[in-house]
């Protein structure tokens, strides 16, 4: 079964999970501000993807961080911030042995899925 790592009121990860069904994928979604995070799996996601693709900057919580915060996020800080503001974290992500997705495009799932 494949865990999607998201927010279940977020639009790209209900497209995510419709495609899924409508594919006939198991799969199950762990919702970061219901089930929360462990700092190794972000720090998973951090290897396959980069601090800076995980972060959502088109966000509201983006838009409401500290200026501060904005201007001086780095490797060393942005775990952190990511771990205590969960909804900064770009969405779905996936993360499979050989492949992970960020976002959703159908495409990208279709060629890791079909």
């Amino acid at each position: 079964m494949i865990t999607v790592y998201g927010i279940k009121n977020c639009d790209t990860v209900k497209k995510a999970l419709k495609w899924l069904t409508d594919n006939n994928i198991s799969h199950q979604l762990h919702d970061y501000r219901r089930d929360g995070l462990s700092r190794d799996w972000l720090i998973q996601a951090e290897q396959q993807f980069g601090w800076e693709n995980l972060v959502n900057k088109r966000s509201t919580t983006w838009r409401n961080l500290d200026a501060d915060i904005k201007e001086t996020l780095s490797k060393q800080t942005a775990l952190d911030v990511l771990l205590a503001q969960p909804t900064l974290i770009k969405r779905p992500i996936i993360l499979l042995q050989n492949k992970a997705l960020i976002g959703f495009d159908v495409k990208e799932y279709e060629a890791c899925f079909k």
